[in-house]
């Protein structure tokens, strides 16, 4: 699946977005962002973007971009980060260099804004060639604390790699698919550093963090269902992977990325 169309004879790898109305808009006001077409160069602002990590604590999404300022070389002594959505108390977004770093909140609800938000972002910015990683924390299955896995694949509650959302009161099911190979490229760059502890798993995504996860503080936990997600090689549950493996097939984002 391309991120773009054939045209004369290579791939157009710009952002696509599914929605045939946003051209003949004349502003399109990213609300959560506090940020919009007519109020904002967003190319030029967004324009060189190729990597956009995002989190859930906007706390972290800040270290993570003074840390990988350091890592490009684009740090300064006592620079400073501004939140580009200061302007609103929802998200926070962070940029240096080609990296975005912007936070998404708890919960399927919350990173579903951020994400058609955001897709919309990169569209109006027209970047191309761009990846998206979320990082963060998740329950683990089976793991010593402190493993990193990277997901091959999101499943709902049932196992299945899919998500069903109600749109107008039908039921839409997309797809949960992921790169594969990025998460190939990831687990070698985990191997060629030799940090940390990785593997590469599948995700469980859930409704609900208590009930959904099984995350029950004096009440009857069943320790057989978390043998028997390992045996489906489960190895993390969390309440986010599901919508944003979804949304980013969905939009031809990234997850399915061509060279």
């Amino acid at each position: 699946m391309p991120l773009g169309e054939e045209k004369n004879g290579a791939c157009d790898r710009s952002i696509y977005v599914n929605n045939p109305h946003l051209d003949s808009m004349t502003d399109d006001i990213l609300y959560h962002f506090n940020l919009g077409t007519s109020t904002h160069d967003l190319p030029a602002m967004f324009g060189d973007v190729k990597f956009v990590c995002v989190g859930g604590s906007p706390w972290r999404m800040k270290s993570f971009i003074e840390y990988i300022a350091k890592e490009l070389g684009l740090s300064e002594p006592n620079a400073d980060y501004p939140n580009i959505c200061a302007g609103t108390d929802r998200y926070a977004m962070y940029k240096v260099g080609p990296v975005l770093s912007v936070s998404h909140g708890m919960g399927i609800p919350s990173i579903s804004i951020m994400l058609h938000e955001l897709i919309k972002l990169l569209y109006h910015a027209r970047c191309t060639d761009v990846t998206v990683v979320r990082i963060g924390t998740s329950g683990g299955i089976g793991l010593k604390p402190g493993t990193v896995v990277v997901t091959k694949q999101s499943v709902d509650s049932v196992f299945q790699p899919r998500l069903e959302q109600i749109i107008l009161g039908k039921p839409v099911v997309r797809s949960t698919e992921l790169d594969g190979e990025l998460a190939e490229e990831l687990l070698q760059c985990s191997k060629d550093l030799a940090e940390f502890e990785t593997v590469i798993g599948n995700t469980m995504c859930t409704l609900d963090f208590y009930e959904g996860i099984n995350i029950l503080k004096f009440h009857n936990c069943k320790v057989s269902f978390f043998f028997f997600l390992h045996g489906w090689g489960l190895l993390l549950l969390n309440a986010l992977s599901w919508y944003r493996s979804s949304s980013a097939g969905w939009c031809l984002l990234l997850i399915r990325r061509r060279r």
